[in-house]
């Protein structure tokens, strides 16, 4: 079991006030994350209302990162360039989490054979902050830097049912679920019912919620005071293991790095 989550007190002097930031450098960042994987063209306009710009500062910040070479322009249409991995390079390079989680994959996947990922929560997603597989592919989804939706995969869940109770409820009751499998929970009555469980029992179990053939068990990255600070998985094809077999020969193995990286942080 694992206790929730404390969220930062709004109230707290360390707060920045909104006088103290840039809003050029954030409206520049919100361009950079308008683009993902089912919108890699936006044109000017469509950057404006993803960003809540005018089309005139949108194509501001588009032609300035044009020219720092972060993205590119062809008849009409803005794309992404490979310049902005430098800033995912950066915190693969230089964070801490990502730097501790990475060797415990390689311990787990060499036990296990299976793969495995840790994951962090970013609005309704989890990004994948390390992954490694076992030689076999599982799913394109487990690689560093991808999304994955957070109410129907193993590492989402256990990070939502971190969350405290109202914030919880909160984050279930605002959006709408579509199923991406047969086996998908899209009901918020049955999440909600489904977090309390990992809760409990302190880890989540994904059966071909997110890709069919795709099982998922999870638990929480803790720091020594409890805080939960990441997830962490193995994935495995349903043709090589049972969700009960997930539970009894990959869970303790989870568990023991559970156990390990706690120390570390």
């Amino acid at each position: 079991m694992f206790a929730p989550v404390s969220p930062a007190d709004p109230t707290d002097s360390a707060m920045p006030q909104r006088r103290d930031l840039i809003a050029g450098l954030e409206k520049g960042l919100a361009v950079i994350c308008a683009f993902d994987q089912d919108r890699p063209l936006l044109s000017v306009t469509e950057v404006a209302e993803r960003c809540q710009l005018t089309r005139a500062a949108a194509r501001r910040y588009l032609i300035t990162l044009e020219h720092l070479g972060f993205v590119r322009s062809e008849r009409g249409r803005w794309s992404l360039s490979a310049k902005v991995l430098r800033l995912a390079q950066s915190y693969m390079h230089s964070g801490r989490l990502p730097r501790l989680v990475q060797p415990e994959l390689h311990r787990l996947v060499a036990a296990l054979k299976e793969a495995s990922s840790a994951g962090v929560l970013d609005g309704d997603d989890v990004i994948c902050i390390a992954a490694l597989t076992a030689g076999h592919l599982v799913s394109s989804t487990l690689q560093p830097g991808t999304r994955v939706p957070a109410f129907c995969t193993a590492n989402g869940r256990v990070l939502l049912a971190a969350l405290p109770q109202a914030q919880s409820d909160a984050w279930l009751g605002g959006r709408a679920f579509g199923a991406l499998t047969p086996h998908t929970l899209t009901d918020p009555e049955r999440l909600r019912a489904e977090l309390a469980r990992v809760r409990s029992q302190g880890y989540a179990l994904v059966d071909q919620e997110l890709e069919i053939g795709l099982r998922t068990i999870s638990v929480p990255l803790l720091s020594a005071d409890g805080a939960v600070l990441a997830a962490i998985n193995v994935s495995a094809h349903a043709a090589r293991r049972s969700a009960e077999q997930l539970i009894d020969e990959c869970l303790p193995a989870l568990r023991q790095t559970q156990a390990t990286l706690r120390r570390l942080l």
